[in-house]
């Protein structure tokens, strides 16, 4: 096995935060080189330059208070790209005067998995913070790898996820940490750090004398999502293009926003979340949120079928008997999307999604069979009466099958009078909404006319 030792150089892929000698001041993030990019280069340097994410970071916040008193174990940072996750564990180790290794899951394997942690346990009294970027990209025993040394304290974890930690964090892992929500940076946080950026001679871009108002910095913040390193690449960018001494417009935005590119991962967080915020806002009559959810999709390069698939299920879930022509569209912009793809498909998704939001709502069928369900799963199965036994063999009417069925055509109002359940329960319960107010007075005169024919077979 290879031990790094204090006088041997780190892998490619690890960074070390150098150590003052005891009792000297706290250890500061290596200073980036002069052409590190400006995202690097503007990193904070304390917890009190990080801007944003008062819910972990304000005033009597538990984040603040563990990296004061030194005293932490582990710690999971779970947002989208650009919130500061890596930030927040520089300036941790910076602040609690930590040997800071960094690791990147995609990069890294077990072997150097194995290794870095062999090295903590020899250098076990500098206290190493082992941050692990992209932590969901370890599979499950690189990740149990980690847990004797987090439970010794050989180590303490930082992870950075952009994934939900429940479905890609070993439960044990998780367990053992601190687990800290952050959501994407408010346009106006991005902004101030903008501005900081520009003016800046030692770290920004202050030396090229470029200017720019606070509205065409906040207009830059919009676009960015809450995405810190993409604000700072994207003002970067167009300094070096505007040239020194320039004064940054509308136009200069505007060109940049042409390559631009919503956030969006088809297989994790913001495929689900908007997924679901398509689908509340159709079940919740709004078609210009239902169009809004659905363009933000098409634009982020979901699947049509994806959505096609979700607007059959709904068309059944909330639209139902209400106006039962939702299913027909809905299989029909499903049929589109396989014949005709896309672009052009998205006319039919959108068709579909604007009729569906638009119609009235009932759930009377998913209801049903879920009352169906729960009775069957909790009382005895009753039996098929006799009269509804298939009687199409000798054998089965010699046992009396089907023998005192009476065919509904040949009754009046097509109601035979007769009971199809042993114990007859009631599970469908019809709304007045739409067309089902219609099912709804029909059933009634169903059970009308089927009291009527039992009254009279009793009288007689």
């Amino acid at each position: 096995m290879l031990l790094f030792f204090p006088d041997e150089p780190m892998a490619d892929d690890t960074q070390e935060l150098p150590l003052e000698p005891a009792g000297g001041r706290a250890s500061e993030p290596p200073k980036p080189r002069a052409f590190s990019p400006l995202a690097a280069r503007m990193r904070p340097r304390a917890l009190s330059e990080v801007v944003g994410h008062a819910n972990i970071l304000g005033e009597g916040c538990l984040l603040p208070r563990l990296v004061a008193a030194d005293n932490f174990g582990s710690l999971i940072f779970y947002g989208p790209p650009g919130c500061g996750k890596t930030t927040l564990a520089n300036v941790i180790a910076a602040q609690t005067r930590s040997r800071f290794v960094k690791i990147n899951a995609v990069l890294s394997n077990a072997a150097q998995l194995r290794d870095e942690l062999a090295a903590a346990r020899y250098r076990r009294g500098e206290r190493t913070i082992l941050f692990v970027d992209e932590i969901h990209r370890f599979n499950r025993a690189q990740q149990d790898l980690l847990l004797p040394d987090v439970e010794e304290g050989n180590v303490r974890l930082i992870g950075a996820t952009t994934q939900n930690p429940g479905f890609f964090v070993n439960a044990p892992l998780l367990s053992r940490s601190h687990l800290f929500r952050l959501e994407p940076l408010g346009a106006d946080d991005v902004a101030k750090v903008l501005r900081r950026a520009l003016d800046d001679c030692e770290r920004g871009m202050g030396n090229f004398g470029c200017r720019a108002s606070d509205e065409i910095l906040k207009a830059v913040a919009e676009m960015c999502d809450g995405d810190m390193r993409r604000a700072l690449n994207a003002l970067e960018t167009m300094v070096l293009a505007a040239g020194g001494g320039a004064e940054l417009s509308r136009a200069d935005v505007e060109a940049f926003a042409r390559e631009r590119r919503i956030r969006y991962d088809s297989g994790g967080d913001e495929h689900y979340d908007t997924a679901s915020a398509f689908i509340k806002s159709v079940r919740g009559g709004d078609p210009d949120a239902a169009v809004y959810w659905l363009a933000r999709m098409l634009a982020g390069g979901e699947d049509p079928r994806f959505i096609a698939r979700r607007l059959v299920i709904l068309a059944s879930e909330d639209v139902g008997l209400a106006d039962s022509r939702g299913l027909l569209v809905a299989n029909a912009a499903f049929d589109a999307c396989e014949r005709v793809g896309l672009p052009e498909c998205e006319l039919n998704l959108a068709h579909a999604a604007i009729f569906l939001a638009a119609a009235p709502k009932s759930n009377s069928a998913m209801t049903a069979l879920a009352a169906a369900k729960e009775d069957i799963a909790k009382n005895p199965a009753q039996p098929v009466p006799v009269h509804l036994r298939d009687s199409h063999t000798a054998f089965n009417r010699s046992l009396g099958n089907g023998a005192e069925y009476v065919y509904s055509h040949d009754c009046e109002g097509g109601i035979s009078g007769q009971d199809y359940m042993q114990t007859p329960k009631t599970f469908y319960r019809p709304t007045l909404r739409g067309a089902e107010k219609q099912i709804a007075e029909r059933l009634e005169e169903y059970k009308t006319l089927k009291r009527r024919i039992k009254n009279g077979r009793q009288k007689s």
